[in-house]
């Protein structure tokens, strides 16, 4: 039975100011919710597949949040993986000193760059020699949250700022759709478990991603694929 057509709606912890109390709850909440789906396992098995030449060095995560899913992969990457730029771009600039202080134990210098992700797609798309270029951009539960055609847009400025891209999302399929209506029994909050239907609603399934991956800034290895029990992921790295 082939999948529901996406249906991308508005989110409601995107609309809560950071210090709402809702939306603090949410973010722990979405630890947690990280640990269920076993996403770092999930994101490292994904960047095996990249079969990187070398370790990065500059390291691009799209939509980063609090920053601890990407240190929970410094801690578990090291120590292969250190003296490296780490940026965390996001909307809004919540990332806990602590969290800082500990990157830095493992080696990661962290930048938060504090943008809209699709002006930085609109400002990254086009040619100019003095914007940054990243060995590796990372995504996780945030590509869903756009219409096919911004993402495209999106795509095409991961393509032309980094290397290897990483992409971890809902998958949208019977299971996952199950599972985010059990998001309650790990402790959500009504915003958590609003939140965690609409994600799996505006999820991907089969080769969306890769259909919307641009071929301007080829070639490229691309891989699709279900990581169970409610992931989609997409790696694409740049074939030299």
């Amino acid at each position: 039975m082939s999948a529901a057509p996406r249906r991308v709606l508005p989110e409601t912890l995107d609309e809560l100011a950071p210090e709402d109390p809702r939306a603090r709850r949410s973010r722990r909440d979405l630890q947690r919710v990280h640990v269920a789906m076993a996403t770092l396992s999930i994101l490292r098995r994904a960047i095996d597949r990249l079969q990187l030449a070398a370790p990065p060095r500059r390291i691009l995560e799209l939509g980063a949040g609090d920053g601890t899913l990407l240190l929970r992969l410094a801690r578990a990457m090291r120590p292969h993986w250190n003296d490296l730029e780490l940026t965390l771009l996001d909307r809004h600039d919540i990332v806990a000193a602590q969290t800082r202080e500990a990157y830095l134990r493992f080696g990661w210098r962290v930048r938060v760059l504090r943008a809209d992700v699709l002006a930085w797609a609109r400002d990254s798309g086009s040619p100019q020699p003095d914007l940054p270029h990243y060995d590796l951009c990372v995504a996780t539960l945030f590509l869903h949250h756009f219409d096919d055609a911004p993402l495209a847009m999106l795509l095409s400025a991961v393509a032309a700022s980094a290397d290897a891209f990483v992409a971890c999302e809902p998958r949208r399929d019977l299971v996952a759709q199950l599972g985010s209506h059990l998001v309650g029994v790990i402790g959500g909050n009504e915003v958590t478990r609003e939140d965690a239907v609409t994600s799996v609603a505006a999820g991907f399934t089969q080769q969306e991603l890769t259909t919307l991956w641009p071929t301007a800034h080829g070639p490229w290895r691309t891989s699709e694929y279900p990581a169970r029990p409610f992931t989609h992921c997409f790696v694409a790295a740049h074939a030299r």
